[in-house]
Order: C-alpha cells, then structure tokens, then sequence
C-alpha cells in the first residue's frame, strides 16, 4: 500500500509518557495508518526524521484564539510552536453565543479586533461554520464563556440574575452545548464574571456535567484568596459533578510567594474527594490581561461607556484610587498586587511610544501621578490598552510545571509578526510557551523528563477534554504531529521583542496535512472544529 505521508528513522515519543523508541510512521486520509519500528512504507511525501523526535501534536489547554483565528486563520505563533489544537473561550469570555440585541456590547469586548470582524454569526453553531468557511490552520476545541452568557442576559449588572434571567442563559449554554462545545470557562476577576455568585456558577455548571463537558476557571483569586478560591471551584465541581480544569495555576504578588505546595495539596486533596481537578501553567513569571482590569468592579457596572464617563469624574477617580489603594472585599486588586513599577504597557494604540514601559516609568517620564496616567490613559484608549503584569516566582512556578496534575496552556492567541495581530508588545508566551518548557525546562535545566513534559502537552489535555482520537501516536488516530529537533528547540520571545517564532520546531502535521514544513509555514489550512462527542 501507499500512504500519503511516511516520517522515517524518527525518535517517537508517543504522548503516554512511556520511552521513546525509534519508528516509522504512514499516514492516509488524514490519519495514522501504520506504524512500524523495522518496515518502511512507500508514500507520496516522505520525511527524513533522523535524530528528530517525532511526538503527537501538541494542544493548547488555554487559548484566547476566538478572534484572531477569524482574522488570520494561519495560527502563525501557535502552529510555529507545534501546537495542532487550541483550547478557546477561556477565562469567560468567548466568541459567541451573541445575541442581537447585544452585538454592539459584545463587540467593545473584542477590543481593537472589532474593525476587523464583521460579526455576522449569532449562535455557537454560527461561529463554528464562520471558522470552518474561512479555513484554519490549527484545531479549535471551544468552550462557552460565562462572561459572555452573562452579557448577552444581563449586561454589566452587578446583581444574581432573576430565574428568567437564569433560565435564558442555561437555554445558550445547552445550545451551544447541543452543537458540541466542550463545556463552559468562568473569568471570576472580570465583569461581569465577577457579579455572580458561586450559586449561579453551579446551576449553569450542572448543565455542563450533563453534556459530559468541562469546568475551567480563572478563579477568583489567584493572589491573597487563592486557596478560597480555589476551594469555590472545588465547590463548583463536588456540587454540579463536573470536571475541573484550575486556568494558569499560579500564587500571584510577592506576599504570596511560596503558597503554592499548598494550593497543589487543595488539589490533590479534593481528586481525592471525588472532584476530577487538574491546572494548566505557562512557564513565565508574569500574567497579561487589559488595563481596564486594575478598576474595581463598580467601576464597569453599565459597561464601557459607564466605565469611561466614570474615570472623567474627579470624585469618582478619588474613589477608585482609594479602592486600589485599600482593596475592596472579595476583589482581585492587580495593582494593589502587582504595583505600578511591574505593570509594563504591553498594547496601546494611540501611544506606541509607552510600550514596553512600566506604569511607574512612565509617571515618572510625563510628571504624573500613576494613577492619573492609567486613568487618562484609559479614556484617550477607550479602554482599550494591554498590560503585563510581573508578579509570580519561578519556584513556584516549576512546582506547578513538575506536578503530576498540570498541563500546559499558553493564554495567549493566536498571532503573527506582521498584519493588526503583529502589533505591540504581547506576552512572549503567544510564541513561545511549549519550545521553552521543551528547551529550557527539560533540555536545558532537567525539570521534567522529555516524555512526561510532552505527556501534559499531548494526552493528558486530551483524555480531559474527551478526545479519544487525538493526543497520542497511535493506529487509527487523527494524523496531528510535531517533529522538532531537541537540541535546537528553544523560545526566541522576549517582553521587549516578542514577535519572534521559536527554533527547532522543523515539521507540524495537522490531520494529515503538512503546514509546517522545514520551519517554514506552508499555507495549508487543515484544522478542524472539534466537537465534544
């Protein structure tokens, strides 16, 4: 028989965490047809993987990918990574459903991206075929955000919702879920994620678990409540009896270094329990989000319009300058935690110039009080300006990294060097999460054996998500494969430069197809739109 793709002489780490061995892999239709350590097969492409390791595709257990695949399908910074699957509509924000009467608040949500969007989809069906029409490059596996429900049925109210409001928005969760999203992601230190009560969140939860979807949660705190919040998850979870994913573990704020063997225990302790948790980490020492999330939450009642008249009111700033300076019960306070001189603006359109630069730096630089600077700048931005936000240890960090219940997910989204996503300063991680844990953490340092890091980058996110076909090298498995130079694979994405793809990632086959090939991206689009079976 002929195949259409046979990779030879490769070093095969299969994604169960068991040794490599050296093998020959055939591909037909899309899927892996044969594989062999001894026979070679004849096929239309074949590929010399000698002193290669040959490893499944890797997935992306937390990406915000929803519009920037819809802007450029081509994936660019994930798939120069090897990842082959993305995890979207995480944090509790996701793409759809969108409501028409709510079109216009849901596109402010999309931020700079909007202008680029024509929004003319509606349903979680809609979506999937306005992805499948434009083509991409990766596979998508999407979850619903319950930021998003809560605005399409309540906009920014910072109240629990009447039971009609509850039962129209488990009527789009079920929808959406119906046309096989793989569960639902809270964003509990983002309005209007943040209003709602740990009751709200297990009703809608319960839906999930009857659909056999997931749970996963930016918790509410990942700084000085981090261990209540990771409690309320568990709650969620026991109550709704539903599986947990715990979104970039991480202790937060220098007061809170050294948290998190405990934290891990909390997991732990509750598997025991009965409650299915894992996490997900980035292998950075610093988070990214929007400015907009420094303003306490009654700043956002109303949405962006409230929020901007707000900070023009001089009374109103002194409040908010007050709240950041005190914290307010129950909330995330990130400048409060972070401080102003390790918040860097990473995204901010009208100011190029400020990129790069930490709050405080700038204050400085314009004879500003910070808080004047965030505020007007905030307003000049419409709202619209990233941050990055340096607030984490790299103990820490490789607890997570090393813990038997982590996988890896980047938090970033799709991106390219050049085109509206080649803008600004993003976060490294958008380029180069999964060559660095491979290089610097397991190459280089001896943190994680090479098999046991692509095991949480391979099937561990794939046996939590129900992927029965994907996440291993196997007969009868979907064709998404990474083949990668192990001496050579390394990250090149700094904070102050980074656009740049990694090294040594030489070849990535997504459902049969080359898209990467010697390091260079082909142009083919041959993901797909994963549905939870």
């Amino acid at each position: 028989m002929s195949y259409d793709i046979s990779i030879n002489n490769g070093i095969i780490v299969d994604g169960t965490g068991n040794p490599w061995y050296k093998g020959n892999i055939a591909i037909k239709n899309g899927y892996i047809a044969d594989i062999s350590r001894h026979r070679k097969f004849k096929a239309d492409v074949l590929i010399d993987a000698s002193g290669l390791i040959v490893a499944p595709g890797f997935i992306d257990m937390h990406s915000h990918s929803d519009y920037t695949l819809l802007v450029n399908p081509y994936a660019e910074s994930k798939i120069m990574q090897g990842v082959t699957t993305e995890v979207i509509g995480n944090c509790g924000s996701s793409s759809s459903p969108i409501l028409p009467e709510r079109k216009e608040l849901l596109k402010k949500r999309a931020g700079a991206l909007a202008e680029k969007l024509k929004f003319d989809w509606s349903t979680f069906k809609d979506y999937k075929e306005k992805l499948r029409e434009k083509g991409i490059a990766v596979n998508v596996a999407p979850l619903i955000g319950h930021g998003t429900l809560r605005m399409n049925v309540m906009g920014f109210e910072n109240r629990p919702p009447t039971r009609d409001e509850m039962d129209e928005m488990k009527v789009l969760l079920e929808d959406s879920l119906k046309d096989g999203a793989f569960g639902m992601s809270t964003g509990l230190i983002y309005t209007p994620g943040s209003y709602a009560k740990t009751e709200e969140i297990i009703e809608l939860a319960r839906v999930v678990a009857k659909y056999g979807g997931i749970y996963s949660s930016h918790i509410r705190s990942e700084s000085d409540h981090l261990f209540e919040a990771l409690e309320e998850a568990i709650t969620i979870g026991k109550k709704a009896e539903v599986r947990v994913e715990i979104s970039h573990m991480k202790a937060a704020g220098e007061r809170n270094w050294g948290k998190m063997e405990k934290a891990l225990k909390i997991l732990e302790k509750a598997r025991l329990n009965g409650v299915e948790v894992t996490c997900d980490f980035y292998p950075y020492t610093a988070g990214s989000t929007g400015l907009a999330a420094c303003l306490p939450p009654w700043v956002h009642v109303g949405g962006l319009e409230e929020m901007l008249r707000r900070l023009q009111n001089s009374e109103l700033r002194k409040k908010m300058r007050e709240d950041i300076l005190k914290g307010l019960p129950g909330w995330e306070n990130l400048a409060g935690t972070a401080g102003w001189r390790n918040i860097v603006i990473s995204s901010c359109e009208g100011k190029r110039e400020y990129e790069g630069f930490t709050v405080e730096e700038l204050a400085e630089r314009e004879g500003k009080d910070p808080f004047d600077l965030i505020f007007d700048l905030l307003v000049e931005e419409n709202g619209n300006v990233g941050i990055i936000l340096h607030m984490m240890r790299e103990e820490d960090m490789n607890m997570v990294m090393k813990h038997h219940l982590s996988m890896v997910g980047t938090d970033g989204a799709c991106l390219a060097p050049y085109g509206p996503l080649g803008k600004g300063k993003p976060h490294p991680r958008n380029y180069g999460t999964f060559p660095r844990i491979l290089g610097r953490y397991v190459r280089d340092r001896g943190l994680l054996s090479l098999q046991e890091a692509v095991r949480k980058m391979t099937s561990m996110p794939a046996l939590k998500l129900g992927l029965r076909d994907r996440g291993l090298i196997r007969e009868g498995f979907w064709g998404d494969i990474v083949i990668f130079d192990y001496n050579r694979i390394m990250d090149k994405a700094t904070f102050q430069n980074p656009h740049q793809y990694p090294e040594g990632v030489e070849y990535v086959i997504v459902n049969g197809e080359i898209v990467i090939e010697k390091g260079r991206h082909t142009g083919k689009l041959s993901g797909k739109v994963l549905e939870r079976v």
